[in-house]
């Protein structure tokens, strides 16, 4: 009789890799603001996509990807990319230049896992549960203290979190468009196409409202090369990586530690507030995100 072969220990790269994403995923929204006192919200977002086009087309050189069949397919990625490059990054990064702390914009889209559970049902008939409900009254609850928590809002707040809530139903409308199309891109080419369909949208859109004055700095360096590099291609990179090892359930359950870490590293970046309320108010939210992934995970679409 032959005895199996024991499996070898999985590497400890691959071991860090989720939390590593989530965590660089977090951390985005901290040097986003950091940027914005420097150059306005789009001026900022054109300079982005375009920088990371120009980083992304050599690697089609080495990755060889295959290709979307039919201009069905490249049309599915161009409208993602537009809800999610332009609106949601878009009226993200105004919310955050009109004054709101980065950890609360992070919180206010970490709904974006409860509303698209919820809204799920309408694109795959899948049924409600009592858990997923109850994480949804959880998340917006925790929100709502988030926001009634003074300081975290900064000035005209309902102006920010009116932009923060379109910028959050774009991302939803992204994803519950995914998952009606259900077309499978390879994620450089998607990538590639969503910041080239960013910067063709908001180049001009910079040009027309005034590029403004741009503050050459230490500050804005630091920004814009967090956002390219660590957000735009490193976390691309293990994400993919990830995903070839089967490994988007692990990432889907780390999702909800996005808020704390946010809120967390907003602190120590950029001194920004974290009152007991807050904490409060980010701890219901967290709670909520948790049982609608929980019982998504239960009752899958």
């Amino acid at each position: 009789m032959s005895t199996p072969t024991p499996h070898a220990p999985e590497p400890l790269f691959w071991r860090l890799a989720p939390m590593a994403f989530v965590l660089f995923w977090a951390a985005g929204y901290s040097f986003a603001k950091m940027g914005l006192p420097h150059i306005k919200p789009m001026t900022l977002l054109a300079l982005r996509y375009s920088l990371a086009v120009l980083v992304l087309l050599p690697v089609l050189l080495v990755h060889r990807p295959t290709w979307p069949s039919g201009w069905r397919h490249w049309a599915a990625i161009a409208a993602t990319g537009f809800l999610i490059q332009c609106v949601y990054f878009g009226l993200a990064y105004q919310a955050m230049d009109y004054g709101m702390n980065a950890g609360t914009t992070a919180i206010i889209m970490a709904l974006q896992p409860i509303l698209v559970a919820s809204l799920s049902p309408l694109v795959t008939g899948s049924r409600y549960t009592t858990q997923l409900w109850l994480g949804l009254v959880l998340g917006l609850a925790g929100v709502v203290v988030v926001i009634a928590a003074g300081g975290t809002l900064g000035p005209s707040p309902w102006g920010a979190v009116l932009f923060a809530l379109m910028a959050l139903a774009g991302m939803t409308a992204a994803t519950l468009f995914e998952k009606w199309h259900g077309r499978r891109t390879d994620p450089v080419v998607g990538g590639l196409v969503q910041y080239i369909v960013g910067a063709a949208v908001l180049v001009p859109v910079a040009w027309i409202s005034g590029i403004g004055h741009i503050d050459w700095g230490t500050e804005l360096a630091i920004s814009l090369a967090y956002l390219v590099i660590v957000n735009s291609i490193v976390s691309i990179s293990l994400f993919v990586g990830l995903l070839q090892r089967g490994d988007a359930t692990r990432i889907s359950a780390l999702m909800y530690l996005v808020p704390p870490l946010a809120l967390l590293i907003a602190w120590g970046v950029l001194g920004e507030k974290m009152t007991p309320l807050a904490l409060l108010g980010m701890l219901i939210c967290v709670t909520g995100v948790w049982l609608v992934n929980r019982a998504g995970r239960a009752n899958p679409a």
